[in-house]
């Protein structure tokens, strides 16, 4: 029977595992990433969390209250960190997580909570954790220290939400406790920051409001590309932290050209798009002529 509880979920994807990939070969690499999981597998269970799922190079957990995933996210980035065998593998970690109301149906969990904490993980960077102003607004600061990220849309919400950065790193000497967000149209540069797509005979312009741009075969993305190389949902466009960064979800990977730098490869990662360039899914541009993006910035 289905039923509906305020949970922490809690979504941690390891990071630099495409170059291990490239260097250890598809077993070892993949027994490598399997240990990252596992140790952060551990980690939920100190501190009453459980594993639902394994995604991949992801795992997500959910934990009974907000303290409890936040002091877990933290001691994740420090077990990947402190451990030499995935440090000279230079793998790390990005955590997303959220507190809210959840449908726990058998061994699943869903709702908009998921999709929330989902979308935090997104937002991390390689040794971040990003969470909710909500998530931590009643836990004593003095336990978890964060600071304020800004606004971030998420999908299915009509405005955005207020994200903070999760401080884990034992010296925070420099660091001062932020406690309210900064609003969006604040940050420099941030008001008049524009991009412009355009594939074959269509244009699409984003500002630093406009929610995420998708980019896959799924029927329902902002831009469909109906290819067999590319995901269904195989990329992501949005204004986050400054820039406009194209974060790649897919099987085959994005290929980027920043005007004449080297055509650049993405695969579970993410980069800004600066001045201009080229986007292509699944293939490099020499091999995907017809289904190439092209991407002017403008500050």
């Amino acid at each position: 029977m289905a039923v509906t509880q305020p949970t922490t979920i809690l979504f941690a994807d390891v990071s630099g595992s495409t170059k291990l990939f490239e260097l250890r070969g598809d077993v070892e690499a993949r027994r490598i990433v399997a240990a990252v999981l596992a140790a952060l597998g551990e980690v939920a269970g100190r501190h009453g969390g459980r594993v639902i799922k394994t995604i991949g190079d992801s795992v997500m957990c959910t934990f009974p209250a907000a303290l409890n995933g936040l002091l877990a996210a933290t001691d994740m980035q420090k077990r990947v960190a402190h451990d030499p065998v995935f440090v000279k593998d230079n793998l790390a970690i990005r955590v997303g997580l959220h507190h809210g109301d959840t449908l726990i149906e058998e061994n699943d969990v869903y709702g908009d909570a998921v999709n929330t904490a989902a979308r935090m993980e997104q937002l991390a960077r390689r040794e971040q954790i990003v969470t909710t102003a909500s998530t931590v607004a009643g836990v004593n600061p003095g336990v978890v220290r964060s600071r304020a990220l800004g606004t971030a849309r998420v999908s299915g919400k009509q405005h955005p939400i207020e994200i903070v950065d999760v401080q884990w790193q034992e010296d925070l000497s420099n660091v001062t406790t932020v406690q309210r967000a900064i609003r969006l149209d604040s940050l420099p540069g941030q008001g008049g920051a524009k991009l412009t797509l355009r594939y074959r005979d269509r244009v699409f312009e984003l500002d630093a409001t406009s929610q995420p741009f998708t980019l896959g075969r799924e029927i329902n993305s902002s831009l469909v590309i109906d290819a067999e190389w590319v995901s269904r949902n195989h990329a992501t466009i949005e204004y986050k932290r400054g820039w406009f960064m194209i974060s790649d979800r897919s099987t085959n990977g994005t290929w980027v050209k920043l005007a004449d730098d080297d055509e650049l490869r993405l695969h579970r990662d993410e980069t800004q798009l600066r001045k201009s360039g080229t986007i292509s899914l699944g293939q490099a541009v020499a091999a995907n002529k017809n289904d190439v993006l092209y991407f002017q910035c403008s500050a």
